[in-house]
């Protein structure tokens, strides 16, 4: 009997340590720059302005989240039609890949690179979700 994961849902599993490490580059670096009452408080009013590395984890974050149900929904649906492998594998390996080297390409400003990267995880999408249909 053979248990092992497709890489489709490993990468999926893996992914969520990238979404948490999103949110807490995020989290961090607004609180640094917040102050620890703002972060326990209830955030009423108007915020201090995110400064360069605080707002660029914050764009980070909002970008991968316009992708994330994309590859989501993409992997699950790979899974549970037994479309797994293949260009399938190979996108969900892009879009994880991408999106892991798209963090510090973008806290650090790094152009253009930082822009390839997010095409590449575009094209990861797009080759999972040609292998679903």
């Amino acid at each position: 009997m053979n248990t092992s994961l497709p890489l489709e849902l490993v990468l999926l599993g893996w992914s969520v340590v990238v979404l948490l490490v999103h949110i807490g580059l995020q989290g961090q670096l607004a609180t640094r720059e917040r102050g620890t009452d703002w972060n326990a408080g209830p955030r009423d009013g108007e915020a201090k302005p995110l400064g360069l590395y605080a707002g660029r984890a914050e764009r980070a974050l909002r970008n991968f989240l316009e992708t994330y149900p994309a590859f989501v929904a993409l992997a699950l649906a790979l899974a549970v039609s037994g479309r797994t492998g293949g260009i399938g594998a190979v996108g969900a390996a892009l879009w994880f890949a991408a999106r892991l080297a798209y963090i510090p390409l973008y806290l650090f400003g790094v152009p253009y690179i930082r822009s390839l990267a997010w095409l590449v995880s575009l094209l990861g999408l797009l080759l999972m979700l040609i292998r679903f249909l």
